[in-house]
């Protein structure tokens, strides 16, 4: 599962990201695993903690998510986490799966026998770091793994939309369900076999059916953690 494509400008001399966007990724994260619901007021003192930052940035990140949709600027009171419907997710991860699908396609036309092994490398440490249960490494490598696609397809202007949608979306949130990691495994190893075969129609099909069925794991996590529950209750 693709999980972050972080542009350099969003980043400091040191590879940190700039602080609005620290604190942007951070909430985003909170709204869309539901550690957070919508209605929710958002303190920015435990954020400014949590992150390790004053309060200006946080209310810049808060800013900057006002204008994607995820929180709503209420005068004198403060941002409020706005509502996220199911379809809002699968939407997200309509549009992500779409992106992916043609830079996997690009990429079997172009790719090189070092690119294959350096995907089969990252396999390799992935099937590890799952079985370890460790959902860090799990998720950089996961996120290593797609932009070595995107590289392959040298499709520079595709992977910076490509990574406009995927920052909305969860990034270390993947790695803690199950069945998702699982079966990222086995697309992972498909998809490097269409990959190395040049089949490009094939690498597309895995690629859009592996970003989709994400979308149905996180829905799933998030309805357990009653993320609608409310609205459900007064429907």
């Amino acid at each position: 599962m693709t999980v972050a494509y972080d542009s350099p400008r969003l980043r400091t001399a040191d590879g940190r990201k700039q602080l609005p966007e620290e604190v942007a990724t951070y909430v985003r994260e909170l709204i869309m695993s539901g550690q957070v619901k919508p209605g929710e007021f958002l303190r920015t003192e435990p954020i400014a903690e949590a992150v390790g930052v004053s309060n200006t940035p946080v209310r810049e990140g808060l800013l900057s998510l006002s204008s994607e949709g995820f929180v709503e600027l209420v005068p004198r009171r403060g941002f409020v986490v706005a509502p996220v419907s199911r379809q809002d997710i699968r939407d997200l991860f309509w549009a992500q799966a779409q992106f992916s699908a043609e830079l996997a396609a690009r990429a079997a036309k172009r790719i090189t026998p070092d690119e294959i092994a350096r995907l089969e490398a990252i396999n390799d440490d992935f099937e590890k770091a799952a079985k370890a249960g460790d959902p860090e490494t799990v998720t950089r490598l996961g996120h290593d793994f797609h932009r070595q696609i995107n590289l392959a397809a040298d499709s520079h202007r595709l992977t910076m939309l490509l990574n406009s949608v995927v920052k909305h979306l969860p990034n270390r949130f993947y790695a803690s369900i199950e069945e998702h990691v699982t079966a990222t495994r086995n697309d992972h190893v498909e998809l490097v076999q269409a990959l190395r075969g040049r089949h490009a129609r094939k690498a597309r099909t895995i690629a859009e059916r592996h970003i989709l069925e994400g979308a149905d794991s996180v829905i799933k996590s998030l309805e357990e953690r009653g993320l609608w529950a409310d609205e459900e209750a007064t429907a």
